[in-house]
Formats: structure tokens, C-alpha cells, sequence
């Protein structure tokens, strides 16, 4: 039996360089698990979008998709974006099974690769100080979504022995400000920024240029398509997997939803 094919659903965007990200994690994906059939779809701004892909396994004879959402917001809630997929699809092929995978989420071994993409971007800018830290977080996540990102900079920031504050790329233009201000009022002065970010677009633009405006000493660079991502990715493949094995009870229908998976502590 084949395995389902991996979807990987980024979000899009009108930069190609952002959109590459996720042409890489499919060729990362694939080289690291060559017996799978890997594909890479757009929710958003540019193709290949979702239906677009489906239409073209359901013509190949494809019959158990698994969506794989490339999102490091909230793990505990679906993207409405992927939930309409999943329903059109549904709806469009109905001779295909699918299975939405927890998204990618703020994992805390993730934080080692903020670690090292700040850490270049501090030798590029020859800073040999650092007395506070802003993790800046992909999207608006929900209350839990929020609360575990908070977390992760509580123990990025524990890790170093420095304070730090979370900070949302959608949050607004209020915000990065916000926190450095809260660092500057402690005294900090040499402040860094650390991208818990897969790529760099828009909003992560607009929130690093107001950080190197308000004074920050470096901004690390977004993940991208890095081996600890697509080790997170596969494991929430393989969970989303196993909703499609058939193991002999009659199935209902039920609305989209995220997979389980652990969230790291």
C-alpha cells in the first residue's frame, strides 16, 4: 500500500524568494524520505495552489492525501485556509482521503536555529554586546497559541540569562515597538532580535526594518527550509498518516481539524 501523499501548505506570497522556502522544504522532504511523493501548494497569492494541486494527484490516481501546514503559528487550532481546502476537496474528489497534520508550530527545538541564524547575523553587524532579546513569532495566533510563544521566549531567554519579549509579525506596527521600549526602560540598550519566522515576508520585513530603526544591534533570519523544520514536518506527516489507515470501522464525516501532536515543553 502506498503511503498518502505530503502536501506541504505554505502560505504564498507575491516575493518569489519567499515562495522558494517552500519549493525547498518539498526537495528537503523528499530527499530525506525518497519513497514518498512530496509536493509543495500555495494557500494564498500564487500557484500552485491547494486545489490545483489535488486536481492534478486526483487525475494520477492519488487516493490519500495528508496536508502538512508549513506554519509555525498556533499548533492547537486549524488555518481557515486549510479547513476550506480540505472541504473543497472533499466536496471536488470525494474519492480522496485526507488528513490535515498539526501545524509546524513554535516547537522549543526550533530555538536552537534562532540561536544560530542570530548569532550570524551578530558577526555580520560585528556586535560584541547583548544585554536583551525579542523573539519575533510568525502570525496572530490564538490565546494558547499566544501563550506557548511566550513561553518559548521565557526559555530563549532563560537560556542566555537575558530578558526577552515576544513579539508577532502581525501583531501590528505598535508592537515591536512596545517591546523594545520595554527593554530600553530596563536599561537595555544592546538588543537583538531572534526570527522564530519561516521566511522573510512582508510583515516580517516591516518588523525588522522598525526594529534596526528603533536601534536593535542585529535581526536574525527567518528558519527556512532547515533540517530541525523538516524533522518537525515528517513527525507531523507521520501522525497525520495514521488517521488514514483503514483499519476496518465504518468511517463518519467530520469536519477538518489538526492532527494531534506533542508540543514540546
Amino acid at each position: 500500500m502506498n503511503a498518502p501523499t505530503l502536501v506541504v501548505l505554505a502560505a504564498g506570497s507575491s516575493d518569489s524568494q519567499v515562495n522558494q522556502v517552500a519549493h525547498a522544504m518539498r526537495v528537503g522532504l523528499q530527499a530525506m524520505r525518497p519513497e514518498l511523493d512530496v509536493r509543495a501548494a500555495f494557500l494564498d497569492h500564487c500557484p500552485p495552489t491547494g486545489p490545483q494541486v489535488v486536481s492534478h494527484l486526483a487525475r494520477a490516481g492519488v487516493r490519500e492525501i495528508a496536508f502538512v501546514p508549513a506554519l509555525l503559528s498556533s499548533p492547537f487550532a486549524t488555518d481557515e485556509r486549510v479547513a476550506t481546502l480540505v472541504r473543497r476537496t472533499r466536496a471536488t474528489h470525494p474519492e480522496i482521503r485526507t488528513a490535515v497534520a498539526g501545524s509546524i508550530g513554535p516547537e522549543a527545538s526550533l530555538l536552537s536555529r534562532v540561536d544560530a541564524q542570530l548569532r550570524q547575523a551578530l558577526r555580520r553587524a560585528r556586535a560584541t554586546e547583548l544585554d536583551g532579546l525579542v523573539l519575533l513569532a510568525e502570525g496572530t495566533p490564538d490565546s494558547r497559541g499566544a501563550a506557548l510563544v511566550a513561553r518559548r521566549a521565557r526559555q530563549w531567554g532563560q537560556h542566555h540569562k537575558l530578558p526577552c519579549v515576544p513579539v508577532f509579525t502581525d501583531a501590528g506596527a505598535g508592537a515591536m515597538a512596545e517591546a523594545l521600549h520595554s527593554l530600553y526602560a530596563q536599561g537595555r540598550r544592546n538588543v537583538a532580535v531572534g526570527s522564530l519566522c519561516l521566511t522573510a515576508d512582508a510583515h516580517w520585513v516591516e518588523r525588522a526594518e522598525q526594529a534596526r530603526s528603533a536601534g536593535v544591534v542585529a535581526v536574525g533570519d527567518p528558519l527556512g527550509a532547515d533540517e530541525t523544520v523538516l524533522d518537525l514536518a515528517l513527525a507531523r506527516y507521520a501522525v497525520a498518516a495514521m488517521e488514514l489507515v483503514d483499519f476496518g470501522f465504518d468511517e463518519t464525516a467530520e469536519p477538518a481539524r489538526p492532527s494531534l501532536s506533542v508540543v514540546g515543553a
